[in-house]
């Protein structure tokens, strides 16, 4: 197949730093190269990611109206250029606006709860069987299919391969909290759990130092805490860093507050085999397995109750658990059996 990509322009494809779906585009090109697709792919201007060929969006925003109006034509010349079997989008769905009404299937992936005023019109605009969604849990999914629309709940991936997994750590191994330090994360229940269960927290990741709420919460809540009671705060970690810190941990702690559309890390924890303890909320039900993988809590009672339970917990299924579901070559086969159904419902009969 000819399948072109695209990414937001703001972040290059791979990322230089932080970036998340980034990361998975630049993956996701590679898995398709090597199966024996030809693979386009449309992202910010200094993008490497070594994909057939390559088109460098003009507008650099995906929040200016004057960026979007040209990367849309750029997108439509592209496509007239590149003549792929597919577009896949992980980028804006206004991008694809005069695509709408081709022949050429279009998959559109969300990876924040989407709008559903934006995604039903171009459910009304498209032609029928052009258009299907899908976004990066099945929660994501339920959340757009009011908005009318073929939906598929898809999973982003971890780098299970670069990821080594720990089969056992020390009866005193830390618990590690791995995420943006904000309060919809739960650094301050992860702080608070750990005290009442005697364990040492390691936080990693970056924090506002704005005059914002985040930034506040840091200072106020967050650093004061930090080297007491075997409180220890890291700075942002790379990804050599983050397999280490992951691997020597006897739990991942991240209560979250919101509901998070997905979260990469907690399927990194589990590469390294590293339970995850969090909230019922979002895409964790679908991540965590409870009493397998992990435990979901309500409270922070609840959270010390886990604390205590982690350690029985087999590691190796937990590794077992992100081979399975959430590494590179699982998430890019669905993609790949989503592609062929799509392309499918548009053959000529």
């Amino acid at each position: 197949m000819r399948l072109l990509l695209t990414a937001d322009p703001e972040i290059e494809v791979p990322p230089r730093l932080y970036g998340g779906i980034e990361r998975i585009v630049d993956v996701l090109v590679r898995r398709l190269r090597a199966a024996g697709h030809t693979v386009g792919l449309a992202a910010r201007p200094g993008s490497d990611c070594p994909a057939d060929a390559f088109f460098p969006w003009p507008g650099l925003s995906s929040l200016s109206r004057r960026d979007t109006l040209s990367n849309t034509h750029f997108l439509w010349r592209t496509a007239k250029a590149f003549k792929p079997d597919l577009v896949h989008s992980f980028s804006r769905v206004a991008y694809l606006l005069p695509l709408l009404r081709g022949r050429t299937p279009l998959v559109m992936s969300y990876q924040r709860e989407p709008t559903l005023r934006t995604s039903g019109l171009a459910v009304n605009l498209a032609k029928p069987g052009v258009l299907t969604f899908t976004g990066c849990s099945d929660y994501i999914a339920r959340r757009g299919r009011p908005a009318g629309g073929d939906w598929h709940g898809i999973p982003n991936f971890a780098d299970t391969e670069a990821l080594t997994h720990s089969p056992s750590v020390p009866a005193d191994a830390p618990l590690v909290f791995l995420s943006r330090v904000e309060e919809i994360k739960g650094a301050h229940w992860a702080i608070e759990i750990a005290r009442r269960t005697g364990r040492r927290l390691v936080i990693a990741g970056n924090h506002s130092t704005a005059n914002d709420p985040e930034g506040e919460f840091w200072r106020r809540r967050i650093a004061p805490e930090i080297g007491k009671d075997g409180i220890e705060y890291v700075g942002p970690v790379d990804d050599a860093q983050k397999s280490a810190l992951l691997g020597q941990a006897r739990a991942m702690l991240v209560p979250i507050q919101w509901n998070e559309p997905f979260g990469i890390v907690f399927a990194e924890a589990l590469a390294c085999g590293t339970p995850v303890i969090s909230c019922p909320r979002g895409a964790l039900p679908e991540i965590v397995r409870p009493g397998i993988d992990g435990f979901l809590i309500d409270s922070i009672e609840e959270g010390c109750e886990a604390v205590a339970r982690v350690g029985a917990l087999d590691r190796t299924e937990c590794r077992r658990r992100a081979e399975d579901h959430f590494s590179a070559g699982a998430v890019v086969a669905r993609y790949l059996d989503l592609y062929a159904k799509v392309r499918a419902r548009l053959a000529p009969t």
